[in-house]
């Protein structure tokens, strides 16, 4: 069966996720924003295959969910209050992150 979400709602300071296997996530907002895999927040390799880890600031926008897009039935691309898109979550790495903040 192919990973979907088939529901999103922004509860308080997390995001709730729903998916067509019957898991559901919440993520608190904040972590969501820390963990931004876009090159800008995550870094990038180089030529050498060694990650560049840029330094990124944050303020209280930074954790403020202005709204999503699902991106070609395979990501979710929050927009941040304080301007910043480019993170594209796939749902595998939305699911890894659920498994990193769910009780064991």
């Amino acid at each position: 069966m192919r990973l979907e979400l088939t529901n999103v709602q922004l509860i308080g300071d997390e995001l709730a996720l729903c998916w067509n296997d019957g898991v559901e996530a919440y993520l608190e907002l904040e972590f969501l924003r820390r963990a931004c895999p876009c090159a800008a927040c995550g870094g990038e390799p180089d030529v050498m295959g060694n990650v560049i880890r840029p330094k990124v600031g944050y303020n209280a926008k930074s954790f403020e969910l202005a709204g999503w897009h699902l991106v070609g039935g395979y990501a979710l691309q929050p927009g941040w209050a304080d301007g910043h898109n480019s993170g594209l979550y796939s749902f595998d790495y939305l699911r890894r992150l659920r498994s990193a903040v769910a009780p064991s």
